[in-house]
């Protein structure tokens, strides 16, 4: 079966990033990290020797991350999902990914301090919002609005009493 490796592009922190993500994910490590050979750094314009890419396994999941250049920034456009089983999960992960400079957003989206958008979600809001009572999902969707990091008691009680 092919697997889908989404290659995350920094300019110069590559290797900063992967140590951050295997620390705040369980079961993570590098795989692999390749370097700049001379001819391929004089044509990226990189030094010999510095970090190419890094290849990481975060929870089971391979991400690439590579020192592509200042060319290209990451936006909000894309962002990572993390599916949590209880709030204790999604708070650690919120105060994880948000420490160092990272930024909290709407609706469980954050930013990170190497500008990688998230969203820390639980898995029962995925529940919520398939359920055929449109009524319980609508609540659900309703208390999830105003907040940032998501509040499970607080979605449950308006569902619930939807």
């Amino acid at each position: 079966m092919r697997t889908i490796t989404p290659c995350l592009w920094f300019n110069g922190q590559a290797k900063q990033a992967a140590d951050f993500y295997v620390s705040v994910f369980p079961n993570s490590r590098i795989l692999h990290t390749s370097y700049f050979s001379e001819e391929v750094a004089q044509a990226a314009r990189q030094p010999v020797g510095s970090v190419l890419t890094v290849l990481m396994d975060l929870d089971g999941n391979r991400f690439m991350a590579l020192n592509g250049g200042p060319q290209f920034q990451f936006t909000p456009a894309i962002s990572m999902m993390i599916y949590c089983d209880s709030q204790q999960e999604i708070d650690r992960f919120w105060e994880k990914l948000t420490a160092g400079g990272g930024k909290p957003g709407q609706c469980g989206w954050l930013e990170d301090r190497f500008g990688i958008s998230w969203q820390v979600v639980p898995k029962v809001f995925d529940q919520m919002m398939q359920d055929k009572d449109p009524k319980k999902s609508a609540a659900g969707l309703k208390a999830m609005l105003p907040m940032q990091k998501f509040d499970i008691a607080a979605l449950q009680r308006a569902y619930d009493e939807a």
